[in-house]
């Protein structure tokens, strides 16, 4: 078809990139902020009606009371033998702070010297916005894909919770997948954090007084202050995140990056007793490379060991509680790393058409942060975090994102879903 001319294409975003910016102003101004969550459900509304209103067969279902996923398809005319591709973004957004500290209405799209203003702006409805925008073009100029098409907008990415994860537990496969989490239009994969708690329990509770007993000679009281006990884990994490800087590595990251982050410490009951119990909350960063099984595996038996040499924790050995689906409901997350597979057809694709548009190819490396793709990539499917806006905007106050920078991906992604969508299945610029 003509119109899949790259010139046709883009000269096609280029007219009708009012109605990008009219999506963008109408996700900005749902206010949904995590924490507190549990407020998206008309934002996912407005895109469930809007994806119907496309083509797409789309489901809205909760996750928690008041925050749904999206999970929509279109199917293609060839779906068996064309290649299927799946886009991935949150809807959830940072929460605000001090509005007295933002320039603008936070949740009011102002587009001013060439940006647009607003929380969410880069992180990440910026990106869900050029997607529902290209899905609108494609549909209305009457595109029809050989392969499918699924969309996901998600909840919970902000706080840990498990709207990626929840998507793919109820089933998704395509041969492709692209999470438009904002890279500054980089492809990239990334490391992978998890939470855990460590805790120590004494069976039995002991009076303050008895301390004396507990550590002089001949006190003949056999027990422990779980806090005390605690300090000797403490310091056995710091020799485990030492060893990894020296022994680990990945392409992308500086050294040192896989750390073990004692981030909080619970524990005692009174002042009058000795403490019985301490919970340690640690923060786990990992390589590409590796999961968070055997990483935390690899923890568990490092600390067993610690205790093993201990007169008292070799008898009352340290417990692990690992991740979690939501830092808001049980204080725990889990965020995947996800390797690049560069010879991928898909990745291949993207960045030709990246090139296409820009006139050079991609930057290719590592996410310094966290996003959903790793779920994704861990449920088999092919994936890399390419979407717009600059990370330094995410989070930030007076969050915006280049309108240029939003157009060029949108133009990109236009031509990317059209050829990949219109290749067979194991064909392509890879092979």
């Amino acid at each position: 078809m003509g119109i899949q001319t790259m010139d046709d294409l883009h000269r096609l975003v280029e007219m009708r990139q009012d109605e990008l910016f009219q999506i963008l102003e109408r996700l900005i101004s749902f206010p949904t902020v995590s924490p507190p969550a549990r407020n998206t459900m008309d934002a996912q509304q407005y895109v469930a009606d809007l994806l119907e209103s496309i083509g797409f067969d789309a489901e809205l279902w909760e996750v928690y009371p008041g925050d749904p996923n999206v999970t929509a398809v279109k199917k293609g005319s060839a779906s068996d033998r064309y290649n299927s591709l799946l886009l991935n973004g949150h809807i959830d957004v940072a929460e605000v702070g001090d509005t007295s500290e933002w320039e603008r209405n936070p949740f009011e799209m102002v587009i001013e010297n060439g940006r647009a203003f607003g929380r969410g702006a880069t992180d990440m409805k910026g990106g869900l916005a050029a997607l529902l925008f290209v899905f609108k073009l494609l549909h209305e100029e009457g595109i029809q894909l050989k392969g499918d098409l699924h969309f996901q907008s998600v909840i919970g990415e902000e706080a840990g919770e498990a709207g990626t994860r929840a998507c793919m537990e109820r089933g998704c496969s395509a041969d492709f997948a692209v999470v438009a989490d904002g890279s500054g239009s980089k492809i990239q994969g990334q490391g992978g954090v998890i939470t855990g708690w460590v805790t120590v329990q004494s069976p039995v509770t002991q009076h303050d007084g008895l301390r004396s007993r507990m550590i002089h000679a001949g006190g003949g009281v056999k027990g422990a202050s779980a806090i005390e006990k605690m300090m000797k884990l403490i310091q056995g994490l710091q020799e485990l995140e030492r060893h990894w800087a020296v022994t680990k590595s990945y392409p992308g990251f500086a050294p040192g990056i896989n750390t073990i982050n004692p981030a909080v410490i619970e524990g005692g009951r009174h002042a009058a007793f000795i403490a019985d119990r301490c919970a340690l909350w640690i923060t786990v960063h990992f390589y590409p490379d590796e999961d968070y099984d055997s990483v935390t595996a690899e923890i568990e038996d490092h600390l067993l060991r610690v205790a093993a040499a201990d007169p008292w924790l070799k008898d009352h050995p340290p417990a692990f509680k690992w991740g979690g689906r939501s830092m808001i409901e049980d204080r725990g997350e889990i965020f995947p790393a996800l390797e690049l597979d560069p010879h991928n057809p898909g990745f291949i694709t993207l960045a030709d058409w990246h090139r296409r548009t820009y006139g050079s190819p991609p930057e290719v490396g590592m996410n310094p942060s966290v996003t959903d793709a790793g779920w994704i990539g861990r449920a088999g499917i092919p994936t890399v975090v390419y979407g717009p806006g600059e990370l330094e905007q995410a989070h930030a106050v007076n969050e915006s994102i280049s309108v240029q920078q939003l157009v060029d991906y949108a133009k990109v992604m236009i031509g990317f879903i059209t050829e990949y969508c219109e290749t067979p299945k194991g064909k392509g610029n890879g092979k």
